[in-house]
């Protein structure tokens, strides 16, 4: 795969996702530096998520209207601009009080740093919408589970492999110091993107802008297909269970395993090898499962993976769970990404997409709250100890809920998918 722009597409992906692999550690750590109470803790990750839940539907609709590679652009604009002013106010907090069990040690310092997690969470909505409904603009359809294999492989290689570890260790050492090579990667990556050459706006409606006729639209698009809306809904509940495990494990890792910055990082990267490995083999694993068993078995072995993050002993332990876990969700999107991106009309991909991760992404921020709420109140019954482990097994109690009904809800949806390409309604 030559594509010239198709390398330097990965290249920005590259970038913008080391620094989200930074900002994996950064901004959950952070907040852990100002407070010890785990739900003020998973305010930090709800600001980057909560953005999915509001803005997910305009960024479909402003998708299908604009160019998309200058909208990429504009949004990597801001978010260096975001990283920049959090870099600012934590340079001149220093040096950072000791963080309270309740409370803040510095209410200012961590407000600001919510609304900019706001700003880098609702660009990055507008900025992946675009990202995504561009690829099949870059590349031949047939190509499109090889070139989602080797960008996401890229991706993942920034965002859990090289990136976390980066993170960890600049703020074990100078605190601004993650948030700061953050707004540097997003003004290299909006470099890469304005290189791109071609055309990316879709072809225009005969009829005037609507915003309402063009949501419906796309609504009766995804209402028509069965798969598309059980692979939105299943990926929905999957990722409120990974956050609500996800972040349990920032406390978890710091107070029961005793682990730092660098340890954490270590542990993520680790477990990155995973997804990486998922990403160079998981074109191989369809062909030979084909997607539907790929996508039921990806799913189903979510719920033991948990018990064993949760029962793990050491960090060999819970980095491999780590790595299966990563190696599965790598595996899922696949064939889930491909299939969209595959069966939508690039006109309303936009759209289609938007409503299609509104159901996906926008229970994230339940996870994360619902994480902090169950440390926060079993503490008293069980003891803090056994309280940041609880989101982990519940995690593993719901996944297994959702396998089972996961697996029998995807076989008849892929029974059904001769019936999954409908024609757009007028």
């Amino acid at each position: 795969m030559s594509n010239q722009s198709f390398n330097r597409f990965v290249a920005a992906s590259g970038l913008t996702n080391l620094a989200d692999g930074i900002a994996v550690v950064a901004w959950a750590w952070m907040a852990s530096l100002l407070t010890r109470d785990p739900f003020l803790i998973a305010l930090m990750p709800v600001a980057l998520r909560l953005p999915w839940f509001i803005f997910a539907i305009p960024a479909g609709i402003i998708t299908d209207r604009v160019d998309r590679r200058k909208l990429i652009m504009w949004m990597d604009v801001i978010r260096a601009v975001a990283f920049a002013i959090a870099t600012i106010v934590i340079w001149q907090a220093l040096p950072l009080a000791d963080a309270p069990k309740t409370g803040l040690a510095q209410p200012t310092v961590f407000y600001v740093l919510m609304f900019t997690a706001l700003l880098v969470g609702g660009t990055e909505v507008f900025r992946d919408n675009a990202a995504q409904t561009m690829l099949p603009s870059l590349v031949e359809h047939s190509a499109l589970e090889r070139a989602n294999g080797r960008l996401w492989s890229v991706e993942l290689i920034g965002n859990s492999l090289v990136g976390p570890a980066v993170g960890a260790f600049l703020i074990a050492a100078f605190a601004p110091a993650p948030f700061a090579l953050n707004s540097i990667a997003y003004a290299v990556a909006l470099v890469c993107v304005i290189s791109l050459k071609g055309s990316f706006k879709p072809k225009p409606a005969n009829t005037a802008p609507n915003w309402k006729g063009e949501l419906r639209e796309a609504y009766h698009f995804l209402k028509s297909s069965p798969l598309l809306r059980t692979l939105a809904l299943l990926t929905g509940f999957w990722n409120l269970l990974f956050q609500m495990s996800a972040i349990a494990l920032v406390l978890h890792v710091q107070e029961n395993l005793n682990f730092g910055a660098t340890a954490y990082g270590l542990l993520l990267v680790g477990g990155a090898f995973g997804g990486v490995c998922a990403g160079f083999v998981a074109e191989r694993i369809v062909n030979r499962l084909g997607p539907k068993l790929t996508v039921q078995i990806s799913l189903a072995v979510s719920a033991p993976i948990y018990l064993v993050m949760a029962l793990a002993p050491n960090w060999i332990t819970l980095t491999c769970a780590i790595g299966l876990s990563q190696f599965a969700g790598l595996t899922w999107n696949t064939v889930s990404v491909s299939y969209r991106q595959r069966t939508i009309p690039d006109a309303m991909l936009g759209r289609v997409n938007s409503l299609y991760r509104l159901l996906a992404w926008g229970m994230m921020p339940l996870g994360l709250i619902l994480s902090g709420l169950i440390v926060r109140y079993g503490e008293p019954i069980i003891g803090r100890s056994n309280a940041l482990n609880l989101p982990i097994f519940t995690a593993s109690a719901a996944a297994l809920v959702l396998g089972i009904i996961g697996w029998r809800a995807l076989g008849r949806g892929f029974s059904r998918a001769d019936q999954d390409q409908p024609a757009p309604r007028p």
